[in-house]
């Protein structure tokens, strides 16, 4: 599972899809990318293998290559994991894991502002006349709110929404921006924005007018005001 999931930032419930997979002697996997352990933990929930890229929050500051993998127990299934990176060579340059932990120091302070920015954004958005639709866990208008605020502490630094029109208009939106740039990459101290189904090719089932939002550590009133004259 994914949970905040991208792009469409859905919640699904760890502790019950945990209960599922523990009745039908099933490993669950969590990727926590987007929440982070600074807002969400689920081996404490129920899962049993926690996915990380540490290139996003972990990294926080777009400069490293990275995944994390992490078990609540050491048994055989994580020995053959073990084997895989040493017989693959999967591990990370000395310059990456000295970045790593340099960012790491700064995590929990920066997931707040994240988080923090992504709410004021996905309010403005939300009440926007040329915005149809915002994803953010954090707005009680969201399907997976309740479940959302009962096993996370914040709701990450993700907005996505739907611009009114068609592929076109989108990217006309993202071509006017100053301050976000147009990457695909996120977790970074810079905003950033994509047309995601840009990115995902012709099989995509995101829609064509959605807009994935990194939100960055750059004063709201600039990101507001940048969103304004884009939008309008």
């Amino acid at each position: 599972m994914e949970t905040p999931s991208n792009p469409l930032l859905k919640i699904t419930d760890i502790r019950k899809i945990s209960a599922l997979a523990k009745a039908q002697n099933a490993i669950l996997a969590c990727d926590n990318t987007f929440a982070t352990p600074v807002f969400q933990n689920p081996i404490d929930l129920g899962a049993d293998i926690v996915m990380h890229s540490s290139t996003k929050y972990f990294g926080g500051h777009s400069d490293i290559l990275g995944g994390a993998l992490i078990t609540k127990e050491v048994n055989p299934f994580w020995e053959k994991v073990k084997i895989v990176q040493r017989v693959g060579g999967a591990v990370p340059s000395p310059m990456d894991c000295y970045l790593l932990c340099r960012s790491i120091r700064t995590l929990a302070y920066r997931m707040k502002g994240h988080a923090e920015h992504a709410a004021i954004l996905a309010e403005y958005l939300l009440n926007h006349p040329n915005v149809e639709k915002v994803f953010y866990p954090g707005l009680i208008s969201h399907p997976g709110h309740a479940v959302a605020a009962s096993q996370m502490s914040g709701f990450g630094g993700i907005v996505s929404f739907m611009v009114n029109g068609d592929a076109i208009r989108a990217d006309e939106v993202v071509s006017k921006l100053r301050y976000f740039a147009n990457a695909t990459s996120l977790g970074g101290v810079e905003s950033l924005i994509e047309r995601r189904a840009a990115v995902e090719g012709p099989e995509t089932k995101t829609p064509q007018n959605l807009l994935r939002v990194s939100v960055g550590l750059e004063h709201t009133d600039d990101l507001l005001e940048d969103l304004a004259q884009a939008l309008d």
